[in-house]
């Protein structure tokens, strides 16, 4: 990873502090660069855009409707039961 100094303007400076302050979850000034050099590199063909994660539904369900919240019994009830534990 590449590291640089850079010097913001007054007016870049305010408006980046503007933008992290109105934040429920601060951002880094780091994470904030980053991601406005990635955002303008993509939209000049100079970096190619990430996908995002799509997820498809299964076309027939289990039928249970608390898998969400018991997830871990189900998955417990999945796995094969070997030998006692040492």
């Amino acid at each position: 990873m590449k590291r640089a100094t850079v010097t913001l303007p007054d007016d870049l400076a305010d408006a980046v502090e503007s933008y992290a302050r109105n934040q429920e979850a601060r951002p880094a000034l780091t994470a904030v660069v980053q991601s406005a050099l990635r955002q303008f590199l993509t939209q000049r063909g100079y970096l190619g855009r990430r996908c995002s994660l799509r997820i498809t539904p299964a076309k027939h369900g289990s039928g249970l409707t608390d898998v969400s919240q018991e997830h871990d019994r189900y998955f417990a009830e999945s796995v094969p039961k070997s030998g006692a534990h040492k």
